[in-house]
């Protein structure tokens, strides 16, 4: 079966009241976005309440619902066939022609919804019903109606042409992005991260991110590693901006300097701090984490307190109530996961201390790092400076 278009329904955006038009228009760019990464021609348009994909070129199907099915704000994809010629006598012909590809085995049942958006249509919604719901039993007596519980709904909305479908494909939900600001992901080789990045980027909240190298104790490979997760997330999130921060000295320096048992905490605060700079260069409102609340001695509350407290911008958790269990199921539905268990070992697990602190006091980190004073300043200014900006697509 050829589909002319794809119908996209929205959710939440629709309870927007007299902003809608903005998450609107924001979810228009990012389907416009998914359409111009595949091959063909597309119209991506809005008209009553609904989003438009008319293909107007030969197109690969199962790509086009691929790329819509990873757009956030869209909870439904609705393959369309069109009928222009308005004449009843054509749509019946075309319904049954419709329901006989769509649905090679007879045994179901079946419902007609019509929609007259198009007042000027000489037949109404419920005549509309009627006499297409006799057009199909007349043609195939197998099929049953069932008003209650139909096992397909066959949509038809009159509009300047007519449009049937009865499939949805379920979407991601959420709100499209760029409709919430900008955010900065402190993004690792780990499983966590990435999963936050997308969980938060659901909300509608335009992603760049940070990642900490450490050569020659890391490689290459985990620096691509990386890279590789940010474009992952990419066809979630839309294009990253990544921040390649060599952090070999101030991690040397801090191990020189430091308690051993407080490097891990001392180490976050710095990486939050250097993360933080480049947050308000790019105007993001807040910092994104891949932290759960006691998973690793770095992410208990008292560790989560002292890391929180170097920053001014806020620190967004997405995963902090999580398990592992949660953030690894989600991390197989993106695709990150296997890309996050290769084992390239990143920044933090190189210098991790044997029998880190778990309940750090702020008073004490704060003393420790008084150490550095005087020493680490240039360090934190020449990676700043030197940082790697790759574009991730």
């Amino acid at each position: 079966m050829i589909f002319h278009s794809f119908l996209l329904k929205y959710g939440e955006i629709g309870i927007k009241g007299k902003n809608r038009y903005r998450f609107e228009d924001a979810l228009v760019r990012q389907v416009k976005l998914a359409m111009n990464q595949i091959e063909g021609e597309f119209d991506v348009y809005k008209s009553q309440a609904r989003i438009y994909v008319d293909c107007k070129s030969d197109y690969d199907y199962d790509e086009v619902v691929d790329r819509l099915s990873k757009v956030f704000g869209l909870v439904g994809i609705c393959p369309v066939v069109k009928v222009f010629d308005m004449d009843f006598n054509n749509l019946k012909a075309e319904v049954v022609k419709y329901m006989d590809e769509a649905y090679p085995d007879k045994n179901i049942t079946f419902k007609v919804e019509a929609r007259r958006a198009n007042k000027n249509y000489p037949k109404n919604s419920m005549e509309i019903n009627m006499d297409l719901g006799e057009a199909i039993i007349e043609a195939f007596p197998e099929i049953k109606v069932d008003v209650h519980k139909p096992m397909v709904h066959l949509n038809i909305e009159v509009r300047n042409e007519i449009y049937i479908y009865s499939k949805t494909i379920p979407g991601l939900g959420g709100m499209p992005v760029g409709s919430s600001g900008k955010a900065m992901l402190l993004l690792s080789g780990g499983i966590d991260s990435p999963v936050a990045g997308y969980m938060v980027s659901k909300r509608g909240v335009t992603i760049e991110a940070t990642y900490f190298h450490a050569p020659p104790y890391t490689s290459e490979r985990a620096k691509q590693k990386v890279v590789d997760l940010a474009r992952l997330i990419s066809k979630y999130t839309g294009p990253i901006k990544l921040h390649v921060v060599n952090f070999t000295d101030i991690q040397l320096k801090i191990y020189d300097e430091c308690p051993h048992d407080e490097l891990t905490i001392i180490m976050r605060r710095y990486m939050m701090m250097i993360a933080e700079h480049f947050a308000n260069k790019d105007e993001c409102l807040g910092l994104i984490t891949g932290e759960s609340i006691g998973q690793v001695a770095s992410q208990t509350m008292e560790s989560l307190y002292c890391t929180n407290e170097i920053c001014t911008l806020p620190v967004y958790r997405p995963l902090v109530a999580f398990d592992k269990r949660d953030i690894v199921k989600i991390a197989e539905e993106i695709d990150t996961y296997e890309t996050s268990i290769l084992p390239f070992e990143d920044c933090c697990t190189i210098f991790v201390a044997k029998h880190p602190v778990t309940k750090p006091r702020l008073d004490r980190i704060k003393k420790s790092e008084e150490n550095l004073v005087g020493k680490i300043e240039n360090l934190v200014e020449k990676a700043i400076e030197t940082v790697e900006i790759i574009d991730v697509h």
